[in-house]
This record gives structure tokens, sequence and C-alpha cells, in this order.
């Protein structure tokens, strides 16, 4: 199915080399659709990598080719009266700071990070401060000036999955990275407010998601995702990403759900109604209550043509999207325990 799929055709400066398909349908087809066709793209001089899309009068979406192969990437652009608010940097490809500038003249720019993986975080560099959940700090700390050479072939020093300028890379420097709690909000200008939601499951425990009160929008980070909801990730002790703690956070936004309206995603398909939320819940409801068995297929993942297989569980989540988990990465409880306290 993955090889029938034909490349989207951008209008990003990036070409592609190799890139990994959706898995899923229905995200495709509403991917193909909207860069081919919307009447909104646009891309800019200042940033010739970033495809521009309004989505609301005040809500721009920044998609990125994703530097090494994978899905993707949104970043998100709210305008407020006084200020803006960008929800991740993705690999700081072009020059996204130019480029808000440009969307947002004469507003402070608020920058904030979902979590510390590379397609959403390595372009904090671009800026001079940036925000993030306090338990992430450690993490997004990390970076250094060598975090983009795996992008290149060690032996012919070609790009692996995306064709681009090296140079258009930004030259890694120190910024100021301020942690938050959870519940943290930012005032955008007369009230516009935008609350920091502290998640787990996927990015580990100092993830985060952003919901903007006033337009009742969620930005959810990569916990719903409308190609793979995934979870588990092994980078991370297995307290912080299993399905359990991956439950308690969709549980979180269910229990929330009269202020959400619309889920915007950090890749593929967006502009999603609140509903899906209840349908991921129920998901991993089933999953968990057998993991071995209630499953719909299982696929093997690889990096690389050589590298390890990595075996993972994926579950249909109604009209949307695949829950995909491996078993080796659950919570270490025994499931019916964990399920009891979960669900009281």
């Amino acid at each position: 199915m993955l090889r029938e799929m034909t490349e989207i055709q951008g209008l990003s400066k990036a070409k592609r080399l190799s890139w990994f398909g959706s898995q899923n349908l229905v995200s495709y087809t509403y991917m193909k659709r909207l860069r081919e066709h919307d009447d909104t793209r646009r891309v800019y001089d200042c940033d010739p990598y970033v495809e521009v899309y309004q989505f609301r009068d005040n809500l721009y979406g920044l998609f990125v080719p994703n530097c090494d192969g994978a899905g993707d990437v949104w970043q998100w652009l709210t305008i407020g009266p006084e200020k803006c608010l960008l929800v991740d940097t993705g690999f700081g490809l072009g020059d996204t700071k130019a480029l808000v500038e440009t969307l947002a003249p004469g507003k402070e720019i608020i920058v904030v990070n979902t979590h510390d993986h590379y397609d959403h975080a390595f372009g904090n560099c671009r800026f001079d401060r940036v925000y993030c959940h306090e338990a992430l700090v450690p993490l997004v700390k990390e970076q250094n000036p060598h975090m983009w050479d795996y992008l290149w072939d060690k032996e012919t020093l070609q790009n692996k999955w995306l064709e681009f300028d090296k140079a258009d890379l930004p030259t890694f420097r120190p910024y100021e990275l301020i942690g938050v709690p959870d519940g943290y909000t930012w005032d955008l200008g007369g009230g516009y407010e935008i609350e920091l939601i502290n998640s787990n499951g996927h990015g580990g425990a100092g993830a985060a998601m952003y919901l903007d009160k006033h337009n009742k929008i969620l930005f959810p980070g990569d916990n719903i995702c409308a190609d793979i909801s995934g979870c588990g990730n092994v980078s991370y002790p297995l307290e912080e990403c299993s399905l359990y703690k991956y439950r308690e956070c969709v549980r979180k936004l269910v229990d929330r759900l009269d202020e959400i309206d619309w889920v915007f995603p950090m890749h593929f398909m967006c502009d999603l109604e609140n509903r899906i939320l209840p349908d991921v819940l129920k998901a991993l409801d089933t999953v968990l209550a057998d993991p071995e068995h209630n499953y719909d297929y299982i696929i093997e993942q690889r990096r690389s043509t050589n590298g390890p297989a990595r075996v993972r569980y994926c579950k249909y989540i109604k009209g949307f999207s695949i829950l995909c988990y491996s078993i080796e990465e659950r919570a270490s409880e025994p499931i019916p325990a964990a399920i009891a306290a979960l669900t009281k």
C-alpha cells in the first residue's frame, strides 16, 4: 500500500530523496488535496522551505519537510492582539524567525516546544528565548552544534533523506530556555490566553500540549497525530511513555472537552473536530484490556535498510488514525491492576 502512494507535490524548496509514506490513506488524501490545491498556500522569499497555510483569521500553519524522511511537520503560529505564539521550531531549516516576523509584523514572538524531538525543537536556536514544560529543560539543553550531523552520509557527505543546502540550517548558538509548570498561561494581549497542558505518552514527562482558550483550539504535539498516534518511545523511562500514561493524557483532554472545539496535530491531517478525542480514548481502553491480542495489524519499522526491525502493534481509531505501540514498552505493573487504577 505504501509504495502505491505517489509523493505529494508541494511548493517547498526542499526535495525528497527518500520518504516514509503515510500508513493512513485518509490522512494522505487530506494532505494531498491541501498541499496541491489549497487557495491559501504560500511560500515566502525569506524562508522558501516552508509552505504557509491560513486556517483562521489569526492562525497560520507552517508546513516543513522533515529533514530525516519521517512525517513532515506543522508549526502553528497564533497571532494575538499584542503578541504571537509559535508552537515548535522544526529542524531549523530556513529562516523561521524572519517568516514569523513577516506574518506577524511588530508583534512580540513567544516560542514554545511540545517536546524535544529533532523535528520539533532543533530550530530553537533561531530564537533568543524558548519556553517549555519545566521537566523538558534538561533534554532540550542537550542540543549541540553536531545534532544535525546524522542527516548526511558519513562517506559521501550527501544528504540522506532531503535535498537542501546545508548552509540553510542554523549555526547553533546558546539561547534562553525557560521551563514553566503545568497550567502556565501566556497572554497575547486583551486576555487572549494560551495554556500549557503537561502530557505523557509521546515525548516523556516534559511533553506539553497548548490550548488556545480564545479559539478553543488544541495543539497536542505528537500525542494526537492523524497518521499514527504513537507512544512508548524507548528513549525515555517506561513509566513516562507507557500506554497507561498516554491514556491519562487523553483522559485529561476528554474531561476538558467543552474547552476544545478543534485539534491541530503537529503531523499530517489537521483542523480536526474534538470528537476524535473520545475515540482515541476508546481505542486505548480496548488495547489496554488485552494488548497482546486487541490489535488490528503488526508492522516492522526500520530507520535504515539494514537497521534492526522494531515490531509495532497497531489499532485503528474510529474514522481517524492508528494507535501504535510496542509490547515491550508497556508499564511493568499487571494489566488488570493498572486498568482498574486508571478507570476509577
